[in-house]
């Protein structure tokens, strides 16, 4: 994608509720067994959203999004290597990549994995400024929501 930021703005605010506002969003991969694709990850006050991406130059929604609160999250957890703490809030604002793990209540399993788009080496890379404000708007958002378990 040539500037995330221009895409990824307006998409992200696409997917608000009117009166919603955005904290923050990022790129990342998710991953299955045996198969990955790119996610739009949005930070709202109350709910993550997550969107499968159309591949392509453009960014376009492929299928309907996953809506998460806190209510819905039964756990979360963040790291890189292999580590993963209890707590993604502190894991996701101290690495240059991050991975997360998200169970839901209805059993679902979730992994994404996000660069924080920052550094001389990423920046450009990894996203930009966008990227790295979206990463740490859900740090944020786990930390206000207390969600860790």
């Amino acid at each position: 994608m040539a500037d995330l930021e221009s895409q990824l703005r307006p998409f992200a605010e696409s997917m608000l509720e009117p009166g919603e506002v955005l904290l923050g969003c990022c790129v990342a991969s998710q991953q299955s067994r045996f198969k990955g694709w790119m996610v739009a990850v949005v930070v709202a006050e109350e709910r993550l959203i997550l969107q499968r991406l159309q591949k392509g130059k453009e960014l376009a929604a492929d299928g309907d999004p996953l809506v998460l609160t806190p209510e819905t999250i039964a756990s979360a957890r963040a790291g890189a290597g292999g580590a993963f703490g209890a707590s993604p809030t502190a894991e996701i604002m101290d690495r240059a990549s991050v991975q997360l793990k998200l169970k839901t209540t209805d059993g679902e399993k979730l992994k994404l994995m996000m660069m924080r788009g920052e550094g001389a080496i990423f920046e450009r890379l990894g996203g930009g400024e966008i990227q790295r404000q979206g990463v740490l708007a859900i740090g944020e958002w786990f930390e206000r929501h207390s969600v860790r378990r």
